[in-house]
């Protein structure tokens, strides 16, 4: 996580610019945020990590690496436009910090591609969506840890409701034709990722 900043920084400097004064300070705070357990700097991290393993695939890895900084940078535990909220912020931001309006544009809408209700309209959404989902497919340590940190984030519901809520969710992917749709995150996890999902449905 020492290395965030340093990532933050290269990432501006692909586009030949500067990132406003604070800002990666302000987003590092928000990821840090005591509500949070799962959708952590740990989250960002990983998804920063392994957007760097498949910048090859990607048609404009800065607007990626950028739109996984802003993705879950707004977070309420309650909320229903945590994703819409997050955008703004990046489409604000990045404008103050010089970046053009078309690519403040293609971030915004990577973000909200996270909301997962439609099918990725581009393939750099699918490439952010896929990476945001690489949790799904995760060892079974990692996987294990990943549970336990939603089911602590939503806490504040009822046991038996949470049980209903997310066996819905997870179900929802596991029935997808295809978790993933880049080839190369595919490839590498969409069968761990269905085991996982069978698995944690079967303990709910």
């Amino acid at each position: 996580m020492d290395l965030l900043p340093a990532h933050w920084l290269a990432t501006w400097a692909t586009l030949n610019l500067a990132p406003p004064t604070g800002l990666c300070e302000q987003l590092l705070r928000a990821w840090d945020e005591p509500q949070r357990h799962y959708h952590t700097l740990q989250h960002l991290t990983e998804c920063l990590a392994l957007s760097e393993t498949l910048r090859a695939h990607a048609e404009q890895p800065a607007d990626i690496e950028l739109a996984l900084w802003f993705h879950d940078a707004v977070y309420d535990v309650q909320g229903h436009d945590n994703e819409s909220r997050s955008a703004h912020w990046a489409t604000e931001a990045l404008a103050t910090g010089g970046v053009d309006a078309a690519r403040c544009q293609r971030v915004h809408d990577l973000i909200m591609a996270t909301c997962h209700t439609a099918l990725p309209a581009s393939p750099d959404q699918a490439l952010l969506v896929d990476i945001d989902l690489a949790i799904l497919g995760a060892p079974d340590v990692r996987f294990a840890e990943y549970t336990r940190q939603i089911g602590a984030e939503y806490a504040w519901v009822p046991p038996q409701v949470y049980a209903v809520k997310r066996r819905a969710v997870l179900q929802g992917f596991l029935d997808h034709k295809q978790i993933y749709t880049t080839p190369a995150v595919a490839q590498r996890l969409e069968q761990p990722a269905k085991a996982n999902l069978a698995k944690a449905i079967s303990s709910l």
